[in-house]
């Protein structure tokens, strides 16, 4: 219980939220609750908390129980063994991290036999406490003293070797002395990196941190990561120097200076000696390890930010514009392959699909437009959408000739193909188009993504998308759940049409199981498609935790009850039909009627206890089904401009930000290859964030800075 309520005062303190939210808070997710119910329904309980600081809330939670078990674990480790002072159980409860834990642990959890060890257990612990305070001079009295309690023979030569191991290894186990050194070293240090030998040339992509140097406070993460790739890659090495090889000022302190386990010293200022044993510990010991510790640190903290990156940018790119329900031919362009087509109903629903040779070897120009000149008419197609990979821009020039010379209605734009190619050859794919060839199946999904980005990219592993930085270099594990958090959060923020999506788009919705959505689809198919919210509380595995959590955000249109296509929640619908009641109407006049409900907002206003459900209530109702996401844009790339080798210096052009890094933005301006947009670049004024300025998907104005053809880099400054 004590335990417990430690974590709800840390939580309390660390976040700025009462102890009574903390409590409402934990209570919700022990029940089960997902963060996205929680964030949209249970506002009244958080006061408001949005669903980034529920997840940080749930992530920190998550690790002050995992810091309390392992502090209770070693604990009674530490209990079982004999002599273990006092001061260190005392540490032990003040430890507010995993690592502060591990290094109080660390002296008592021998995995291997050391130079110390074997000293003590040759008896050498009281020449070793005697020589720490009494100093070298008594050393020769000191000796004769105590030898004769050794287990063994030993010389004065090797017994002062021993007695120094011993003081070196506790004094590098001192955890308040090693925290002081890591804040101090991290402070004053520096990271070096260098090429290892006879590794020149095949690291020439880290050429610029053959011979690097920078302060560890002020590097950035970015290159930290470079680093560190660079390094498991065998061609960096790192080293951390500090300007001094003795151990700094700071530290000559002697409440700070003392070996673990040896008895507290009553000197004012540790002696000269004192020091120089301090001296040989952080050469030969303390350095070293401090040295790995940071090193740790700083890579970890990198990891996070990169995900942090990865995280932001896939956000933005989920929430992209969709183009909505446009029946829509899709081009998956290349050259000796042909360029394959499928087309798509409003829905999403394949049509048709087939293979054009418009390109070099076969230069079937002619037949290719008319081929697709007579499906977009068949199919009454309202745009062609072009892939942006090998062969885009050759594509789009047909495109728009066959549109002009076929007189068409249609229109015409190059989209992102990322993960499209991922997503045509993964299981959900072959069992949604056994019948398919991979490719076509590919320009399936080009399509699919053009009218609905979220809908179709949840498909894909959020690493194949490519919006991350050195996201090869970060943990698995904690960039997956990251990833499948921020799919999560958008998914249930539109909203799911539960008689359109698929099983991977309602996996992600609060409350459902991969399991839970397959039994929804398979009775979507037994009814013909659902008619009411209240039909999915029979689907098998669905009880009343299930519904109570996927409800409010499944819709279904032009159902029974008009609130099925709302974001109101089930639970909520009496509270609608009260305000229908008091303006004597029926809920279905109530939607959308700004009059009516202007009239309601006044009344509500009174009443705290469930203001922000009012609020939101009030809000839908205004614009049921809102989609939150932006209006469709899209840019238009310059017609003379195909290739690298098209680009001049001075050229404004329009692309589409692909990529955001805490160096700037990577923008594609239809060369088959982005150009970067500096940090720096970005605006007229000092730019701490590349986000501030831009996002994924957005549509921007760029001015080419500088072109190298052969290394295929642009260089670009936004206008």
């Amino acid at each position: 219980m004590s335990s417990n309520n430690s974590i709800e005062k840390t939580l309390s303190s660390e976040l700025s939220i009462s102890i009574s939210i903390v409590k409402e808070v934990i209570q919700l997710f022990n029940e089960g609750a997902t963060v996205p119910f929680i964030a949209r329904y249970r506002k009244e309980l958080t006061g408001g908390m949005s669903d980034e600081a529920l997840r940080d809330f749930h992530s920190r939670w998550h690790y002050l129980i995992e810091l309390e078990k392992r502090r209770d674990a070693i604990s009674g480790l530490l209990s079982d063994l004999p002599n273990v002072p006092k001061d260190v159980f005392k540490a032990l409860s003040l430890a507010n991290t995993k690592s502060e834990l591990e290094d109080i642990y660390a002296p008592y959890k021998k995995t291997r036999k050391t130079k110390a060890d074997a000293a003590i257990e040759l008896g050498l612990w009281e020449f070793a406490l005697g020589l720490w305070s009494e100093g070298s001079k008594q050393a020769q009295s000191l000796y004769a003293k105590v030898s004769p309690a050794f287990k063994q023979p030993v010389s004065f030569p090797a017994a002062m070797e021993g007695a120094r191991d011993i003081i070196l290894e506790r004094l590098s186990q001192n955890t308040g002395l090693i925290k002081q050194a890591k804040l101090w070293l991290f402070k004053e240090g520096e990271l070096v990196s260098g090429v290892i030998r006879g590794k020149k040339e095949l690291g020439e992509k880290y050429q610029d941190y053959f011979e690097y140097t920078e302060s560890l406070k002020k590097i950035p993460p970015h290159r930290l990561l470079a680093l560190f790739r660079g390094k498991k890659e065998a061609i960096l090495k790192l080293n951390i120097i500090s300007g001094q090889k003795e151990a700094p000022y700071l530290l000559h302190n002697s409440s700070l200076m003392m070996p673990v386990g040896f008895p507290e010293s009553k000197e004012r200022s540790p002696s000269k000696e004192k020091i120089n044993w301090l001296n040989q510990a952080w050469q030969e010991k303390i350095l070293p390890k401090i040295e790995t510790d940071i090193l740790a640190e700083l890579k970890e903290k990198a990891e996070e930010s990169a995900i942090q990156v990865f995280q932001s940018n896939l956000k933005d790119l989920l929430m992209a514009a969709p183009a909505g329900a446009k029946r829509t031919l899709a081009l998956d362009p290349g050259f000796r392959n042909g360029v394959k087509w499928a087309a798509v109903d409003e829905n999403g629903r394949y049509l048709e699909s087939g293979v054009v040779y418009p390109h070099p070897p076969q230069n079937r120009s002619q037949d290719a437009k008319e081929q697709l000149a007579r499906a977009i008419k068949r199919l009454n197609i309202d745009w062609v959408v072009i892939g942006n990979g090998t062969a885009s821009r050759e594509t789009e020039v047909l495109a728009k000739q066959l549109i002009k010379e076929a007189n068409l209605s249609c229109q015409c734009v190059i989209v992102s193909e990322a993960g499209a190619s991922v997503y045509s050859a993964s299981k959900e794919a072959i069992q949604e188009f056994p019948e398919l060839d991979v490719t076509i199946r590919g320009a399936v999904s080009i399509a699919r993504r053009f009218q609905d980005p979220l809908a179709e990219l949840v498909k894909i592993d959020p690493q194949a998308i490519g919006v991350g930085q050195y996201q090869n270099d970060v943990k698995a594990n904690r960039l997956s759940q990251a990833l499948g958090d921020v799919v999560e959060d958008c998914v249930n923020a539109v909203g799911v049409d539960v008689n359109l999506a698929s099983v991977s788009l309602l996996t992600y919705v609060s409350g459902l199981t991969e399991r839970l959505a397959q039994n929804l689809i398979e009775m979507r198919e037994q009814l013909g498609g659902f008619t009411s919210r209240a039909q999915i509380k029979k689907v098998k595995g669905i009880g009343d935790k299930a519904f109570e959590q996927c409800a409010g955000f499944l819709r279904i249109r032009g159902g029974k009850e008009p609130l099925d296509a709302s974001s109101v929640h089930p639970e909520s619908y009496s509270i609608v039909q009260e305000m229908a009641a008091k303006l004597r109407l029926e809920v279905a006049n109530l939607i959308g009627n700004q009059g009516a409900l202007s009239q309601l907002k006044l009344v509500t206003q009174s009443n705290d206890a469930l203001a922000y459900t009012y609020q939101d209530i009030l809000s839908e109702l205004a614009k049921p089904g809102r989609d939150p996401r932006p209006e469709f844009h899209y840019a238009q790339f310059d017609d003379s401009v195909s290739e690298v080798a098209d680009l001049q210096e001075g050229m404004r052009l329009e692309g589409v930000v692909t990529n955001v890094a805490a160096f700037g933005a990577f923008v594609d301006i239809g060369v088959h290859q982005d150009g970067l947009v500096h940090i720096s670049q970005l605006a007229d004024r000092f730019v701490k964030d590349p986000r501030d300025e831009v996002r994924v998907g957005e549509v921007i104005k760029v001015e080419v800075l500088e072109v190298d053809v052969k290394r295929k880099r642009i260089a670009l400054k936004r206008v």
